[in-house]
Parts: structure tokens; C-alpha cells; sequence
């Protein structure tokens, strides 16, 4: 492979306006990951001691904790309780340097990517792109509905709702006051779930208080799976504690159920039921978002890449691919791993071990995903479990989800931000961040 040529430090007039990328000079190998997410940051911190020159590119410059989105988007947590910048996370390792760029294209044949602000070289790249909603084609249903997949979601979830109860206050229309103050969720994965759960509690506890001039009873809300099951990657016992705790909380679940349209006031089933909800939070499926350059070839199902027991794109010598995008397929995962956060950091420290090898010529073990298990809230108090052989549900897999959620946040003062407020919030069921910031509109 050949040597990368040094790059002068932002002397090429052509830097950032088309051209080459500035980067420091570097003798070394190097290692551009696109992506910032778990896969991405566990790879960055696994080469922090290796001799490659590391660069990060992503569309932001933090990383966020999705785990936790659906909190910010019920007014749980602030948003800068669960992102933390990519420069500070980077600082102490001394070979690390981030951009901010949209990758565009990839050149495999002449190593190098495009980004909307420069090319890079490379000599090995790394894809940890994640992905993104989606919405099967419908596309009323993408104009008008809200996702979860990024801080943006989040808070674009948050003001709507807080507009729509505040303007439910002031209609007289007693149809129109339903429709703003119905929320209804369209998938019943993980965050379907726990967006559910916490909005029943918002509705069961702070709805009372900030708006007295009419019952908690108001705000519906409505879960809609279109299996026969809640967590379905999960145990039935898992999925069945669940639906009770749903219920308890008044969520109307449904299932066997999809949605086919949306026209922003009226959610449309394939059964032909109709409900009237100015909030739609779609949760029911992701697709694979990658550049352009890695053929359809090389893809499977949900526009994931396919990759070998190495994580290595099979047409390609020095690409791979990691987290929610690949899809290493082997008899025990005919589908690819989960597209969860432990297989992600399991793919970047792999990645981190394999690549120097890989430098130095040496031969590399299969990756092999370790399951850790799988955990889900269901509101406050109540979580259900699945580890390893052991299913359990309540207090106690609550205890555990919030313990393995607070330790896997970066930053101390993440874990103490998010710490102290579901501390304060365990005794009082307390939401601090009502605020409307700014307003949210969807685009006509």
C-alpha cells in the first residue's frame, strides 16, 4: 500500500475550498472513520496508542448518547446532558484529529474520499454511518411525522408537544383540543417503548399540574406495532411484562397494526382505523445511510453493508465497516447483529486490535459478537431484563438499566448531569425543562 504523501498544515490555497482537507503532517498510516458514534469513538480510542494518524469525520461535532433521546424529547434531561464534544473527547490522544464534514463519495480506487468541504486521503477507511428513519415509502407519513434519531429529533418532539398542549389550552374546539393533545407512536422496538412509557408519565404526573383546566384523562396516547409483540428482539416474558406495564400506564397498545398515512391531524391504519393526533413519533425501522461509492452489490437487506468475519467489505482490501450499518451475516445472525449500542463498541475496540495487525502483517481472529444482553424501561420504577439466561422484570431491572446507562455516557459531567436529575426526579417525578425555546414547525 502505498505511503500517504504529507499534507501541509493549511498552506494550499486550495484547502477547504474544494481541495485537500488540512491535516497534520503524518508519516503514518491513516485511518479516516467516518462516523462518531459508538463504533466509531470505540475505534478512535482503541488506535489512540497505535502509530497511524486517526481522523474522525462527522456531520456534528458531538457525540450523542441515543439511548436516552426519548429523555430529552419528554423533558426528562437536557440536550447537553447526553451529547459531549467530539474535540474534548479526542484531546488527550495525540494522534486523533476531527473534522466536521458530510462525506459525499467514495473513491475507493484512489483512496480518497469527498467531502461537501475538501477530499481525504486514506490509506484505510473505516464506515460507522449509522443510519436513519424509515418510512417504507410513505411519504405523507415522512413529511409530517417526527423521528428519534438524533438531538434534532429530540428536541423537535419537545416543542411540538409543549406548543400543541399549550395551544390545546386555548382552542374551544373540543375536536381539535383531542387531536393536539393525542400522541401516537408507530413502532414498539426499544424506543417506541420507552417514549410511550415516559409520555404516559408526563401525562400521569406533570400534566395535572401545568395544565388544571382540564383532566390527565386528555392526552392519549397510542402505541402501534405491526408484529404480534412488543420487543421482539427480546423474550416473551420481556414482551409480556411490557404490554402490562403499558396498560398500566393507560397506553392504548396495538398491535398487528400499520400505519399507511398521515396527513398531519389523521393517522390512517391498513385496518382502516382512523385517529386524530397532531403528534406522530415514528419509531418503526431504520435503513442504512451510507455515501455514495460502496456499490448495491455489497449491500443486504436494510441498506446495511455486508461484511466478512473481519469486518472487511469483500471487494475491498482497506475498507470497512462497523455498527448499525454492517451486516456480517453467519448462520447464528442470518440478518447481521443488532443494531444496538454493544455490538457497535464491540466492532471499534475489534477494529482497534485488527488494524495494526493488519499494518504489521499478521493474521487477525474472526470478530465475535459477545451478548451482553438486552435491557428496556417501561417509565419510571419498571424495566425489563434479558441476561443471558436470566429474564426478569420490575425494580430491579430498572436498578441495572440505570446503572448501565449512567456508566456508558461519556464524560463525568454527563453521568453527574443525568445522575442528579433522575435522582431528583426518582422522589418528586419532577420535569425541569418545559421550556419552549424556540418553535417548532414541520415544512409545508
Amino acid at each position: 500500500m502505498k505511503k500517504l504523501r504529507n499534507v501541509n498544515y493549511c498552506n494550499d490555497a486550495s484547502c477547504g475550498s474544494g481541495g485537500s482537507v488540512c491535516l497534520p503532517d503524518s508519516d503514518y498510516p491513516r485511518v479516516l472513520i467516518v462516523g462518531g458514534g459508538f463504533a466509531g469513538l470505540a475505534l478512535a480510542r482503541g488506535l489512540r496508542k497505535e502509530k497511524v494518524q486517526v481522523v474522525l469525520v462527522d456531520r456534528n461535532n458531538f457525540h450523542q448518547f441515543q439511548p436516552l433521546l426519548y429523555q430529552v424529547a419528554t423533558s426528562g434531561l437536557e440536550p447537553d446532558s447526553i451529547v459531549f464534544p467530539f474535540r474534548k473527547q479526542i484531546a488527550p490522544y495525540g494522534n486523533v484529529v476531527f473534522r466536521m464534514a458530510n462525506v459525499l463519495e467514495i473513491k475507493a480506487d484512489e483512496n480518497v474520499i469527498v467531502l461537501d468541504k475538501g477530499t481525504i486521503e486514506y490509506d484505510y477507511l473505516i464506515l460507522a454511518t449509522g443510519t436513519t428513519s424509515n418510512f417504507f415509502g410513505l411519504e405523507h407519513v415522512k413529511k409530517w411525522s417526527l423521528g428519534l434519531k438524533d438531538i434534532r429529533d429530540s428536541l423537535n418532539i419537545r416543542h411540538n408537544m409543549l406548543q400543541n398542549l399549550e395551544q390545546a389550552a386555548i382552542t374551544c374546539d373540543p375536536e381539535e383540543r383531542d387531536a393536539l393533545t393525542n400522541f401516537v407512536i408507530v413502532g414498539g422496538g426499544p424506543a417506541g417503548v420507552e417514549m410511550a412509557g415516559a409520555l404516559a408519565e408526563f401525562c400521569r404526573y406533570i400534566l395535572p399540574k401545568d395544565y388544571p383546566e382540564y383532566p390527565p384523562e386528555i392526552m392519549k396516547i397510542f402505541l402501534i406495532e405491526a408484529s404480534d409483540r412488543l420487543l421482539s428482539v427480546m423474550s416473551d416474558k420481556a414482551s409480556r411484562k411490557t404490554l402490562q406495564y403499558l396498560r398500566d400506564l393507560n397506553v392504548s397498545v396495538i398491535l398487528n397494526e400499520l400505519v399507511v398515512d398521515y396527513d398531519g391531524r389523521t393517522v390512517v391504519t391498513k385496518s382502516g382505523r382512523k385517529i386524530e393526533a397532531r403528534n406522530l413519533i415514528w419509531t418503526a425501522g431504520v435503513t442504512g445511510e451510507l455515501p455514495a461509492g460502496i456499490g448495491k452489490e455489497h449491500l443486504v437487506r436494510g441498506n446495511r453493508i455486508k461484511v466478512d468475519d473481519n469486518l472487511r467489505i469483500p471487494a475491498y482490501d482497506n475498507i470497512f465497516a462497523m455498527g448499525d450499518i454492517a451486516a456480517m451475516i453467519t448462520p447464528e445472525t442470518p440478518h447481521g447483529h443488532p443494531q444496538v449500542a454493544q455490538p457497535a463498541i464491540q466492532q471499534g475496540k475489534y477494529l482497534a486490535r485488527a488494524i495494526p495487525n493488519i499494518i504489521k502483517k499478521r493474521p487477525n481472529k474472526p470478530f465475535v459478537y459477545k451478548d451482553k444482553g438486552a435491557l428496556a424501561t417501561v417509565g419510571k420504577r419498571k424495566a425489563v431484563a434479558d441476561i443471558k439466561k436470566f429474564k426478569f422484570a420490575g425494580y430491579a431491572a430498572w436498578l441495572l438499566w440505570s446503572l448501565v446507562h449512567i456508566m456508558s455516557i461519556s464524560g463525568f459531567r454527563n453521568k453527574l448531569l443525568v445522575g442528579v436529575n433522575w435522582a431528583l426526579s426518582y422522589f418528586s417525578y419532577e420535569k425541569s425543562n418545559r421550556i419552549i425555546i424556540r418553535n417548532y414547525k414541520r415544512e409545508d
